[in-house]
């Protein structure tokens, strides 16, 4: 066989390549409604060119998938996001954005297994879809933080008033975002980080 003439299989670009001095490697994943940001939010941070699995928006969904608040919105996430981010020298984070929409959701299973931890999004004016978000992550016991996504038409609450709506426990920690932003999106990350090395070293002392 002639491989001068075949065809090959780029690898991956330079700056694509997993640092020489990560030592540990963590999956994330950020979950949340429909059109809440977790494709925004991969793509802001990741420090590799992101995959994604857009498709075009279909007359099928049409009564089928709540498009509240993201009216304006022409493509959607079928199966993941992923993308990667060091947040030390050391430590890689790998993100997975699970689909949004509900008929999607068998999906999740496969996405959360092998999670350390999960990023919850969060849109107030559709509170109501974070509940089955947080339900499905507390039955396969994964740690999560709350990010209240900052739509410009989207009302603000203090975040006593949010834990309380949201029935959270006190520990869990809730923050503002905007995913559009690297940095904004990275010091989520360095929250979930932080909350899931407290909960490792009082399971340490414990």
């Amino acid at each position: 066989m002639d491989f001068k003439n075949s065809d090959t299989i780029p690898g991956p670009r330079t700056e694509d390549r997993l640092p020489h001095t990560a030592e540990a490697a963590v999956k994330i994943v950020i979950v949340g409604g429909f059109g809440v940001g977790k494709t925004t939010m991969v793509g802001s941070v990741s420090e590799i060119r992101p995959l994604t699995t857009e498709e075009t928006m279909t007359q099928a969904g049409i009564g089928v998938d709540d498009n509240y608040g993201s009216a304006s919105k022409t493509a959607t996430t079928v199966a993941m996001d992923f993308g990667r981010i060091s947040i030390t020298d050391q430590l890689v984070l790998y993100l997975f954005g699970t689909p949004g929409q509900e008929r999607f959701w068998f999906l999740w299973n496969g996405l959360f297994e092998g999670a350390l931890g999960a990023v919850v999004l969060v849109d107030t004016r559709r509170l109501d879809v974070s509940f089955d978000v947080m339900g499905r992550l507390e039955e396969r016991g994964v740690p999560f933080v709350v990010a209240v996504n900052t739509f410009p038409d989207a009302p603000r609450y203090p975040v006593a008033e949010l834990r309380s709506a949201l029935d959270l426990a006190e520990e869990i920690p809730i923050l503002d975002c905007d995913v559009r932003r690297r940095a904004s999106s990275r010091d989520v990350l360095l929250t979930l980080t932080q909350f899931l090395h407290s909960i490792a070293m009082k399971g340490a002392i414990g």
